[in-house]
């Protein structure tokens, strides 16, 4: 499959073509300068041939972390096969956008200078202005009014891998099968139709406040500089995904935007929460990275309520190990005081930048994926939950004795149980609480959430309770 490299001086509408090529809002959006820091990447189809597009920051020298992100940009056009350069139609010509036009046609591969922000017919006159980059290709364009971007898809397309008919109709018929297949395995014996759940998938998110070291946790998970890494508190805007193959799962990491305090979230940081916010929904596990060189903070007990918000597996990370301000007692101590909602989680000390125990964060996260989607037996849950209800009887309501019938798992991730009971209201939370420590003290379900759910007989649904 082909790469397509986006480059071009920030705030040229880079980000703004890689969506419109990609069809959807991938990449955030902003008329700051310098918004896309890290490359973006996501495969698109045009009209039955695919590619892969890369969104790269905008390459500009003005600071060390700008250099940073320039220095990505020019790696991603090095293993790129086509590369669109992109200038602004409404600026005269740049002698720095000359100079890297000219550093990216010595790569001999197919480049295409793209000029933005053409609007009119009036504008277009302009554009014989960059006549003197002597391109091959040129196209003047409007990526924000889609006037006459399909010129540059066609051409674009054009040097794209043809399909291979044969291979193309193999994949057609297999496709088929599988389609039929699938159809009669998604339903039961009763004709009920069930779902399955992909577990050769796991989906991790990177979460924490803004320079604990997230980015640097990613590129040492990797093994690769994958992520802009610089000490400027926000570096991180558009969350960085990347997969790798550990076992028999592939295992993608999300990096996501650094979070502030609300007061002083501002602009295109706004954006980035809330794409934070997308990425946990589709996340199992959350890498909750903590700084051990400075005390806590009341934001990181706030983020950390995000685990619980969105249910998901988690590992708290410590990093910057090598730096920590007291004993390994100490802080472990400290951090279960202020996170007692995540006393299911395991702790790990690391450091990113000398990579120490990093490879001990891929084992944990299958040990974690495992207890997320664990399944108890039908048989060995009552039994646990009648011995539970002999120790300690369930307070009475109104009066009233409480019992509960029988309990059975519905859903993992996490693991959902339902207690049917003849008065559900009357599990009070701290008997939950209680049931949920007893299923921790005979299944392993460390890292992972567990939700109880008092029904009454017959009924589908309940309120429910996560301990």
């Amino acid at each position: 499959m082909k790469k397509i490299a986006i480059l071009g001086q920030p705030n040229v509408g880079k980000s703004s073509l890689f969506n419109r090529l990609a069809k959807k809002r991938i990449a955030i959006t902003s008329d700051m300068a310098g918004t896309t820091r890290d490359v973006k990447k996501e495969i698109i189809d045009l009209e039955g041939r695919e590619a892969e597009i890369l969104d790269t920051g905008g390459i500009d020298e003005s600071s060390d972390l700008f250099k940073k992100v320039g220095n990505k940009a020019i790696e991603a056009a090095e293993n790129a096969d086509i590369i669109l350069y992109l200038v602004d139609g409404k600026a005269l010509p740049d002698e720095r956008d000359k100079q890297l036009f000219y550093r990216l046609q010595a790569l001999n591969k197919p480049i295409a200078l793209v000029i933005n922000k053409i609007d009119n017919d009036k504008d277009e006159e302009r554009a014989w202005e960059f006549a003197e980059f002597g391109a091959e290709k040129s196209f003047p364009i409007s990526v924000s009014h889609n006037r006459k971007v399909g010129r540059l898809i066609e051409w674009v397309r054009d040097h794209l891998d043809e399909p291979d008919a044969s291979m193309a109709a193999l994949m057609a018929a297999d496709e088929e099968a599988d389609a039929l297949e699938n159809l009669l395995a998604a339903y039961d014996e009763t004709g009920e139709k069930t779902q399955e759940e992909d577990l050769s998938r796991i989906n991790v998110a990177i979460i924490g406040r803004t320079n604990v070291g997230k980015s640097s946790l990613l590129n040492a998970l990797l093994g690769e500089e994958r992520a802009v890494v610089s000490d400027v508190a926000g570096t991180t805007i558009d969350p960085v995904d990347e997969a790798i193959i550990v076992g028999d799962k592939t295992v993608t990491f999300v990096d996501t935007a650094g979070i502030r305090r609300r007061g002083k979230i501002e602009g295109i940081e706004r954006y980035a929460l809330n794409r934070t916010r997308q990425m946990l929904e589709k996340a199992d596990i959350a890498l909750l990275v903590l700084d051990a060189s400075e005390p806590l903070k009341e934001l990181d007990e706030k983020i950390a309520g995000l685990v619980d918000e969105y249910k998901l597996g988690c590992i708290i990370v410590l990093n910057k190990w090598d730096k920590a301000l007291g004993s390994y007692e100490e802080i472990v101590k400290e951090v279960r005081y202020r996170f007692k909602f995540l006393s299911w989680a395991p702790i790990i000390t690391v450091s990113a930048a000398s990579k120490k125990r990093i490879h001990k964060i891929t084992d944990l996260i299958l040990h974690v994926f495992e207890n997320y989607t664990r399944r108890i037996p039908t048989r060995d849950l009552n039994e646990v939950i009648r011995q539970a209800t002999i120790r300690h009887h369930i307070p009475s309501l109104r009066g009233k004795p409480v019992n509960i019938l029988f309990a059975s798992q519905y859903d993992i991730k996490p693991p959902k149980i339902a207690l049917v009971s003849n008065r559900p209201k009357g599990l009070h939370f701290s008997y939950l609480r209680y049931l949920t420590n007893q299923l921790r003290e005979h299944f392993d379900l460390e890292g992972t959430p567990v939700i109880l759910v008092p029904k009454k007989r017959g009924e589908r649904e309940e309120e429910s309770v996560e301990c």
